[in-house]
């Protein structure tokens, strides 16, 4: 959130998960950055403190703009836009961060920008690299200056020290000593470059409009700007479009078995989008049905913790039979307070966001149901609104296992000792919340709503789960240097 220059989190912002980012680029049309900008405008869930195009143009050359805040308030300006032109553009929105404006740099907003013997290029990165530490010492060590403070400049640097004779051979061998999760959007002065983790923990979509291409981390970004979906960047794959509209695959890495993100599904992708073939809002839907299949309880209506929670809500009415109702009303207009921070209005972050339907809930036993816990202390401040509004009974149903772990590759989570699943027993966290009952739906429950009948399979799980399994596909060799405790060694 972003006022009178300051960005801040409320206890709601501090008490939910989020992704690092998410990546748009185009090649082959006119105005690019335009089409950059609405594209980012659809990923703005996926990070929303600050943003970034570079553009290229045979006669102004590589041109960038980067700024904090949303992108409708940076690159919806006509003067700004104006200063991006050209057929070839990348972009980049970034998550938020606890604190102030102050401790993220501007150069720290991507795309980041390198110029090399044969030409410049921009990258731009969703995802986390696992050993960036270990890479920026050993670089530091050789020579190299760092600009700024994230892991993706870690990819320019190997490229510089690439003896490769093409800057897609250059960051094919970078890549090969990157562990961790990466989506990537890169361009040189005629070539749009995708190129996603062997894995493939994070996303990215190919789509063509206009007869030029678009690389996003969504489906709903292509819909934004009425590109046909073509299909996925597949896990370990590097696709180069050229500026003729030539598009060349490649595979750089050794074949692993691949784990795209399961909290993909649950929470951070747009209902709107498809991904692995699959409606995420259909997904979300059955998650809702499999939770009341797994646990039932006797109420008056079912209410969703807007928006996250609605999709499972759905579910859980359609399986359950019990009405769906809108018991708690979201203020569409809070993305930025109307008065200065206070630690006062800090405090009823809750409040102004979310407000109870005293009319509808009065009386009435409410199964509440949201995507997830983390700290809980929204948790309980929802349910006390609830109560406070006259509910005779609140029960909490979550469309996601607990969060027990923390996340290394893309997801901004606690520590794990500020999970509170990882500190409590499911009945120690209904007693802590307040609420009648608390259930979780269960990990092959979850399997199950994703279309795999026998569940979650523990030698070869379909899915990167680590945040409710600890079972992490990569060893996250910098964390180990921090001291975190992986789940064998418990």
């Amino acid at each position: 959130m972003r006022e009178s220059g300051v960005f801040y989190r409320d206890e709601m912002d501090a008490d939910t998960v989020r992704d690092e980012c998410g990546v748009f680029g185009i090649s082959g049309v006119k105005d690019a950055a335009n089409f950059v900008a609405l594209g980012l405008h659809a990923l703005q869930h996926r990070g929303q403190e600050a943003g970034g195009i570079v553009v290229h143009d045979a006669i102004a050359g590589f041109n960038s703009a980067r700024r904090f805040g949303y992108v409708r308030d940076n690159f919806t300006k006509q003067s700004l836009m104006e200063t991006l032109p050209g057929p070839l553009a990348i972009g980049h929105v970034r998550y938020s961060t606890a604190g102030s404006k102050g401790q993220t740099a501007i150069r720290d907003v991507q795309p980041f920008f390198g110029e090399f013997s044969m030409g410049g290029a921009a990258i731009a990165h969703n995802g986390n690299i696992t050993n960036a530490n270990m890479l920026r010492r050993d670089l530091i060590q050789r020579g190299a200056i760092f600009q700024s403070s994230s892991d993706t400049e870690c990819i320019i640097h190997l490229m510089a020290r690439s003896m490769g004779r093409t800057i897609p051979d250059r960051m094919k061998e970078a890549l090969r000593q990157v562990e961790g999760a990466f989506s990537i959007v890169a361009m040189t002065r005629s070539k749009l470059i995708g190129v996603r983790d062997p894995l493939g923990i994070r996303p990215l979509m190919l789509g063509r409009l206009e007869g030029g291409y678009v690389l996003a981390s969504e489906t709903c970004a292509l819909d934004i700007i009425g590109a046909e979906f073509m299909r996925e960047i597949e896990p370990g794959e590097m696709v180069v479009i050229s500026d003729d509209g030539e598009v060349s695959s490649y595979r750089p890495f050794e074949p692993v078995r691949p784990q795209p993100c399961i909290f993909e599904y649950v929470y951070f992708s747009r209902p709107d989008s498809v991904l692995g073939g699959k409606s995420v809002y259909e997904v979300r839907r059955e998650i809702g049905r499999e939770l009341a299949r797994e646990a039932p309880v006797e109420a008056d209506m079912v209410c969703p913790v807007p928006d996250g929670g609605t999709p499972g809500a759905i579910g859980y009415s359609q399986q359950s039979g019990i009405p769906f109702e809108m018991g708690i009303v979201r203020n569409q207009y809070m993305g930025r307070t109307f008065i200065e921070p206070t630690e006062q209005i800090r405090n009823m972050g809750v409040r102004l966001k979310l407000n109870v339907n005293r009319a509808l809930v009065q009386g009435k036993k409410i199964i509440l149901v949201d995507d997830s816990i983390v700290r809980g202390t929204t948790s309980r401040k929802l349910k006390d609104m609830i109560l406070e509004a006259g509910a005779a009974e609140v029960h909490y149903r979550i469309a996601s296992p607990p969060t027990l772990w923390p996340c290394f590759f893309g997801v901004d989570l606690p520590r794990r000792e500020d999970l509170l699943a990882a500190r409590m027993s499911e009945d120690e966290m209904r007693d802590y919340l307040g609420v009648h009952s608390l259930k979780f739906i269960s990990i092959d429950g979850l399997y199950r709503a994703l279309g795999i009948p026998e569940g979650r399979d523990p030698k070869a799980p379909a899915y990167y789960d680590a945040v409710f399994t600890g079972d992490y596909p990569i060893t996250p060799v910098d964390m180990l240097e921090q001291g975190f405790k992986m789940k064998a060694a418990e």
